[in-house]
């Protein structure tokens, strides 16, 4: 068992890696309110944006943090002892 503790360690650090680079490449969200209010989400690019690189990077991140936080917790409950 305690070569599977090592294992899921591994993923764990592994998957905290891969999430920090994911989150340092997607764009910055300034334009804030202004870009909501002047129609921004009527434009082409607001319409297809889950099938942009922005898109996928967002869909990434929420799969990496849900699989780091599920990790953290079975590492955290002793589990792999």
């Amino acid at each position: 068992m305690e070569i599977l503790r090592i294992v899921v360690t591994v993923i764990f650090a592994l998957d905290a890696l891969a999430l920090a680079i994911v989150v340092l490449m997607q764009e910055s969200k300034s334009a804030g309110l202004s870009g909501a209010i002047s129609g921004m989400a009527d434009t082409y690019w607001g319409r297809n944006k889950g099938r942009s690189m922005e898109g996928k990077l967002v869909t990434a991140t929420k799969v990496l943090g849900v699989l780091f936080f599920v990790l953290a917790l079975l590492l955290n409950m002793g589990w792999g002892r």
